[in-house]
């Protein structure tokens, strides 16, 4: 098990999310960036989108009560474990009564520790992100605190990998940059309400820079930019939104809504950031710049196609890696 021997800022079990309740009022929450999600499961071996931690800087610091393979991805925050620099997108061996911290922010917004075989946790409605809101999912439905403790699946590895050592870093790390989209342009498809800007704003949507808030969590980044102006319109109707959905403010500022954004609104839905660009947007930080740019479904299908191919074939990759590897292991 691991033990958490100081809190973070807001670190939460996450998965790929519970689906098909919204209807209920309950959003699907899940990580921010399935891309790295899938990434440092991959790199230990488990299932893409088994349950990890999500970290944001500062983040908790972890005490290994037992031997265990890790991995980190995502963001880089400068990861060290009793003091000896870790890198991510690699898979780790770490020993008994090591201590993992992060000392600073490199770069990214969120980084996810996996662990092999996965954490012991309760399922909440087919899943195991935790849900602020609700209190269920996760750890009794909120973020990790100090003396957690959290349980392996897959118990403890042999002590013979690690050969005595804190940790060993095994020889092969996954190339991750080809599985995002630039992170700095973001490409949207137009919502039910595009029509309502002004023709002005529609230029200004596609040409100006946006910045995110301070005000930017898990339920959605909060943008400042050039304020954008619509058609005078009747009082609009609440209804269903999703992740990406980006919504007109009533001061003309927009925001995204993430992964644990509200199920229904009434702002007006100008656009949809496409799913394969998520991951990059979730990456982002206050103050950091990015722009708009409209494509059409056929290109954004495309890209999603594409994104979970790659991903696949890197979790194929890793499962030969780590096969080899462990039959050069001593029994």
């Amino acid at each position: 098990m691991i033990q958490v021997v100081q809190q973070g800022l807001m670190d939460t079990i996450q998965d790929a999310g519970r689906y098909g309740y919204q209807h209920l009022g309950i959003n699907p929450g899940g990580a921010m960036d399935r891309v790295a999600l899938a990434v440092a499961n991959s790199l230990v071996g488990n299932d893409m989108y088994e349950a990890a931690i999500e970290l944001h800087f500062p983040a908790s610091a972890f005490l290994f009560e037992t031997d265990a393979m890790i991995a980190l991805s995502g963001a880089d925050f400068g990861a060290v474990i009793n003091g000896r620099p870790l890198d991510i997108n690699r898979p780790v061996l770490v020993s008994r009564q090591t201590v993992l911290r992060f000392s600073r922010p490199v770069s990214g917004a969120r980084c996810y520790l996996a662990v092999k075989g996965g954490l012991v946790l309760q399922p909440w409605l087919g899943s195991y992100s935790t849900h602020l809101k609700a209190g269920a999912g996760g750890v009794e439905g909120r973020s990790l605190k100090k003396n957690d403790r959290l349980h392996f699946k897959a118990g403890s590895i042999p002590p013979s990998w690690l050969r005595g050592k804190e940790a060993v870093a095994l020889p092969w790390t996954a190339d991750v940059n080809h599985l995002y989209t630039t992170k700095s342009l973001i490409h949207t498809l137009p919502g039910s309400q595009w029509s309502l800007l002004q023709e002005n704003a529609r230029k200004q949507f596609t040409s100006a820079a946006f910045r995110l808030t301070e005000q930017s969590d898990r339920m959605g980044f909060r943008l400042n930019g050039p304020p954008l102006a619509i058609q005078p319109q009747k009082e609009q109707l609440s209804a269903g939104i999703t992740r990406g959905t980006i919504q007109l403010l009533p001061d003309g500022q927009l925001i995204i809504l993430m992964a644990d954004h509200q199920t229904t609104g009434g702002y007006a839905r100008l656009a949809h950031v496409i799913t394969a660009d998520m991951p990059a947007l979730a990456q982002h930080m206050p103050q950091q710049e990015l722009h708009f740019s409209m494509t059409d479904e056929k290109a954004a299908m495309a890209k999603l196609w594409k994104q979970e191919q790659d991903l696949h074939l890197l979790q194929n990759a890793c499962k030969l890696r780590l096969e080899e590897w462990l039959q050069q292991q001593p029994a």
